[in-house]
């Protein structure tokens, strides 16, 4: 009897790997304490500095315009937001050296999709929930305060914000892939950031720095801002995540795991 011989053809989705870990590493920030930290600390400095506001209107029966206390407010929370925002980029792969050195070894992932899956996942859960909490926040300040409010304002400020936090992870998951340790990426990081904060603060008035962008918050969530100013903040912001995520993925793909 003839023997008949059945030729399964398999196929290999060449994404699987980078999908594999995109949601894994997602799930596994949402669920990290300073991701968790973060976010209790933006709703209860919200929170709290809206209540005490409302309290003071009431008492001392002084107008508070919505605008001017949610300028108060991103300039108060900004720092600490920015610190933790980039503990979580940094130790995106800084953390993981271990694991990435199994996984590319075993040929399990390329180091290319490694890194684009752990920037992404960064840059996807740091995003969404700034532009979640952010929306709440000035939806909570239009009802509570004196709303002078723009619907357009709001959502360009969310923009300005957004655009430069891609910068921040991009660079930041590139600083935790090519430094030797966890700590000294997020302190090397840290001295970076803040030194080119000090330092942009100094530009002439044609390069927006993120001191000014973050003193203008007040009259851009009301629907006052140069369009011009905003697309080339924008614009900047973007090339330079692009930057860091070519950096990132040239080093990261010669350096030893």
């Amino acid at each position: 009897m003839d023997a008949t011989t059945q030729h399964t053809n398999i196929r290999f989705n060449r994404f699987l790997p980078y999908w594999a870990v995109l949601q894994t590493d997602f799930r596994q920030t949402l669920h990290s304490w300073i991701f968790r930290l973060w976010v209790l600390l933006c709703l209860f400095a919200a929170g709290g500095y809206g209540l005490y506001k409302v309290g003071v209107h009431r008492e001392a029966g002084i107008v508070q315009s919505a605008s001017v206390q949610t300028g108060d407010l991103v300039r108060g929370v900004a720092v600490v937001s920015l610190a933790l925002i980039s503990l979580m980029a940094v130790s995106g792969i800084g953390a993981e050296k271990a694991t990435v050195a199994d996984a590319v070894l075993s040929r399990g992932i390329n180091r290319h999709q490694y890194f684009m899956a752990k920037w992404h996942s960064r840059s996807l859960s740091i995003i969404l929930t700034f532009a979640i909490l952010s929306a709440v926040i000035l939806t909570a300040y239009h009802y509570l305060f004196d709303s002078d409010l723009s619907f357009r304002g709001g959502l360009v400020a969310i923009l300005v914000a957004t655009a430069w936090l891609a910068a921040v992870v991009a660079w930041g998951v590139t600083v935790g892939a090519l430094a030797s340790g966890t700590v000294i990426g997020i302190t090397l990081f840290w001295l970076i950031l803040y030194g080119l904060i000090l330092l942009c603060s100094f530009l002439p008035e044609p390069f927006p720095s993120p001191a000014m962008v973050v003193a203008q918050m007040r009259s851009m969530i009301r629907g006052t801002f140069d369009e011009a100013k905003v697309i080339r903040w924008v614009a900047g912001c973007l090339v330079a995540a692009g930057l860091g995520a070519i950096v990132g993925l040239y080093g990261f793909s010669r350096k030893d795991v």
